[in-house]
């Protein structure tokens, strides 16, 4: 009921939807009773003696023809264009119903398609995490799909299927009183089966829809790491465990639509006996002579009967959707009723000579217990000052910036922006101030100008190139055909390491941050390409505060500041000469680098 609201606008197209449908309904009703004029009064060879006996036929041809004008011919001719009629217009209500209903539907869809991303993209790390990647997809297009697919059948097979029934059993029992019983002792084995069926598919849709999540888990995985597995050659086992989740959803794909099978031989089964019935019934009632039974309102009982019940089998199908719908409006629900753990509050930036402060900080991942990650945290990183992050694998480097941008929040203590709690701070604002190049380089399937400007969708050609030279990425992009308008590969597939990361950097240079986040955003450059870049950055970001991680002392040993990590805390923080005579950590660093290769010395 919660996703109702999203009809609210097209409630015009949602009214007039059934209108339609109803009056295409009628016209269908109709024809059976016409046709009924035609075998009665004009094809069997006593009608014109009998035509006088049915008040709406004997009208309509005296209106036309007069009382000494009606013959056998112009009955069956003038029916027939009737019917022709009626069925033309039947077909305008039915398209008309066709195009309003999938107008509510698609703009239903479309709108909470848009709610549950804007949801989705407001959720925090943690969040999206717990849902995990593969069910989030198959939530925003299968499940809304069958939401789509519900409200349209609702508009238009709410209508039909019951108006069919009642108005069929109506014509039916009006034709003779007999047919109506012949359809009420079909009615209770029609009915059974269908309870019986539906109650045990019914709750196997919520399982289908994990098993697809699964699949596209599977999917997204081997995609995104398609590199990995060929690198290990690992292509048979990731083909195995893709075919272990697809044979599970076949498997319950299957039980369902085993139990939906049984419906619709059981409904033939009825439905001809049924007709068996009423050919049996009017049989021995025109052969006793029994009035108002004839040949005609015998062929219009079998196509109500039919009428009745396939319309008892639309309910069925419809059901089935219904019940799949509901599986996916519950998930859809999970999502819109998500509300983020970390909300902005309305605060922004005092200008305090303290750009980023951690006091007393603690943090452990959500849903783990032990020993926190970080614990008794505290720093402060001055305006326009560079602090360099360094430590041994684990230690909580990544873990400690991502505070920063409230990618998560901190268990205690106080993180602090520019004078203001994070936690305070306007979170737009906030993620403003801030450039992150992160480990992984995440680039998008667009051109090298676009991803550049995807930092500051406001930059100009002269500020994208002016990043890229800082970056030290303008030799390769002016080795390629189309320099700035060359088209990126998903994920910068068509880009090595380095480049991605250069074009990461440029990224984040474009957005002109008061705060540049550089998790080991260097480790795949060479040294000296990035002492270019080091370079390119004290020349041209002054005034930012340059907060680097890395895992090479070459890398952060001419920072202001350079903070070692051990054990989930800052155990020194000073400049590298001051470090390699108080921190034995920094100097097993150095040491080990220097017996590695002596990379220290540029």
């Amino acid at each position: 009921m919660k996703l109702t609201k999203y009809l609210k606008p097209y409630w015009f197209y949602s009214i007039i939807s059934p209108l339609m449908m109803m009056c295409e309904v009628c016209a269908d009703l109709c024809l059976p009773f016409l046709m009924s004029f035609i075998v009665d009064y004009g094809i069997l060879e006593n009608g014109l003696e009998k035509i006088k006996e049915s008040g709406v036929a004997y009208w309509i041809m005296k209106s036309l023809y007069g009382p000494d004008g009606i013959t056998r011919i112009k009955i069956i001719i003038t029916f027939g264009v009737l019917m022709l009629l009626i069925t033309l217009v039947g077909g305008f209500f039915g398209t008309f119903c066709a195009y309003t209903a999938s107008t509510a539907a698609q703009g239903f869809g479309h709108d909470l398609r848009r709610d549950a991303y804007r949801r989705v993209m407001s959720l925090s790390i943690e969040q999206t995490d717990k849902f995990t990647t593969g069910s989030l997809v198959t939530r925003m297009t299968n499940d809304i799909a069958m939401l789509i697919e519900l409200v349209e059948m609702v508009l238009r097979m709410c209508v039909r299927s019951p108006m069919f029934l009642i108005g069929g059993t109506v014509m039916l029992v009006r034709l003779n009183v007999k047919f109506g019983v012949v359809l009420l002792c079909s009615l209770p084995l029609l009915l059974g089966t269908l309870i019986i069926v539906l109650s045990k598919t019914i709750p196997m849709h919520s399982i289908v829809q994990k098993k697809l999540d699964r699949v596209n888990a599977v999917v997204q995985e081997n995609v995104s790491g398609a590199r990995v597995v060929k690198a290990y050659v690992r292509e048979d086992y990731e083909t195995d465990r893709f075919a272990c989740a697809n044979g599970e959803l076949r498997d319950i794909n299957y039980k369902v639509l085993k139990m939906m099978a049984v419906i619709t031989p059981v409904l033939n089964i009825i439905q001809n006996f049924a007709i068996i019935a009423i050919i049996l019934l009017s049989g021995i009632s025109i052969k006793n002579g029994v009035a108002g039974m004839t040949v005609g309102t015998t062929m219009a009982a079998i196509t109500y009967v039919t009428q009745v019940i396939m319309s008892i089998m639309m309910v069925t199908m419809m059901f089935q959707s219904i019940s799949r719908a509901i599986a996916s409006g519950r998930r859809i629900n999970e999502i819109m009723d998500c509300e983020p753990c970390i909300v902005g509050g309305d605060k922004t930036g005092e200008g305090s000579d303290v750009m980023v402060s951690f006091k007393d900080v603690s943090f452990r991942y959500p849903g783990t217990t032990g020993r926190p990650v970080l614990h008794d945290i505290n720093l402060e990183v001055k305006r326009g000052e560079t602090l360099a992050i360094i430590g041994s694998t684990g230690c909580g480097k990544t873990s400690l910036v991502n505070l920063i941008p409230r990618f998560y929040d901190a268990d205690e203590g106080t993180v602090t922006i520019d004078g203001v709690p994070v936690r305070d701070y306007d979170l737009k604002a906030l993620r403003a101030k801030i450039g992150y190049v992160m480990q992984k380089s995440e680039l998008f399937s667009d051109t090298i100008a676009n991803n550049i400007r995807w930092g500051n969708k406001t930059a100009t050609q002269a500020e994208i190139r002016d990043a890229a030279e800082t970056a030290q990425a303008m030799e390769f992009i002016e080795d390629r055909d189309d320099g700035f308008d060359d088209f990126i590969a998903e994920k910068g597939a068509s880009l090595s390491g380095g480049q991605k990361q250069r074009l990461s950097v440029a990224r984040a240079l474009a957005r002109k941050p008061e705060i540049l986040i550089l998790d080991d955003a260097t480790s795949a450059l060479d040294l000296a390409t990035e002492s270019k870049l080091r370079a390119g950055l004290e020349e041209k970001m002054k005034d930012t505060t340059v907060i680097m991680i890395a895992q090479r002392i070459a890398s952060v040993k001419n920072a202001d500041r350079i903070a070692v990590i051990e054990n989930g805390t800052i155990s020194a923080c000073a400049p590298h000469d001051v470090l390699m005579k108080t921190s034995a950590t920094y100097r097993d660093i150095y040491d080990s680098q220097m017996r590695n290769g002596g990379e220290i010395n540029e």
